[in-house]
């Protein structure tokens, strides 16, 4: 019967066929998908009309648009760097978790758009760790990250959530300093481990000449070489080994009941 018809009216058949085909395709038809962990945002001639829940939605083909824009919590990475308050300069990998307000999405969409994230997060992460490291010394950075971390936190929340977006987690990932910084601080490290060495060895040589001044108090009161003088003086010169013979007296005298 199609060949019986003129060519105009296998033209328009085409046509309709062509058509109705089109309206049949997901997105640009009369239907659409949203995926679960999303909202769709749909425009009537490119201004924003209404939010819809995830699901199988209808919409009129050529008029209306939807735009799947993701609630779930999401993260974001970024490299920063910035300087302290002491002007050392620092850098660091920061993360964010975040999730977008799904009852929002018509304001994000309608104010930012779908690339919200490289439009606010991203600089806002940049910012904040700007603003929180210049508060604090290098040192005070490495030594006090979890203060750190809960004030750029604390910030981030509050210059998020003004554009419908909630911060879930946010997490310092490393601090790296100068070389000329690291340097210092070694050798910073080194001259404390020096310095308590020194008072430990200072300490040591106080206990044994108080030791030695004692021992010859009781060599004079008695007016003889006491077993016990005769045993500090034996520890005295002690090398820490035990003897490999056990031929004469021992060492060390042990006391027995």
């Amino acid at each position: 019967m199609f060949f019986n018809l003129s060519g105009r009216q296998k033209g328009l058949l085409i046509g309709l066929g062509i058509f109705a085909f089109l309206l049949l395709l997901p997105g640009i038809g009369i239907w659409t998908i949203v995926d679960a962990g999303h909202v769709g945002v749909v425009t009537r001639f490119g201004a924003v009309n209404r939010v819809e829940n995830p699901g199988f939605l209808l919409k009129i083909p050529f008029i209306e648009g939807i735009y799947s824009m993701e609630t779930r919590t999401q993260k974001e990475q970024v490299d920063a760097s910035a300087a302290s308050k002491d002007l050392q300069s620092v850098t660091s990998t920061i993360a964010l978790n975040f999730h977008l307000s799904g009852e929002n999405a018509i304001e994000v969409y309608q104010n930012i758009g779908e690339n919200y994230t490289n439009i606010i997060i991203a600089p806002a992460m940049q910012e904040t760790f700007k603003s929180t490291t210049s508060q604090f010394t290098a040192s005070d950075l490495i030594g006090k990250r979890e203060a750190v971390k809960q004030i750029a936190y604390t910030e981030l929340k509050s210059r998020l959530a003004k554009y419908n977006i909630i911060v879930d987690d946010f997490n310092i990932v490393n601090f790296s300093f100068s070389p000329e910084f690291n340097n210092a601080i070694e050798q910073k490290t080194v001259a404390e481990q020096n310095k308590e060495r020194a008072q430990i060895e200072a300490q040591t040589a106080m206990i044994q000449a108080q030791g030695q001044a004692d021992a010859q108090k009781i060599l004079k009161a008695s007016g003889s070489l006491t077993s016990e003088y005769l045993q500090f003086l034996a520890i005295q010169k002690w090398d820490g080994k035990l003897p490999s013979s056990t031929n004469g007296v021992p060492f060390i005298q042990i006391p027995t009941r």
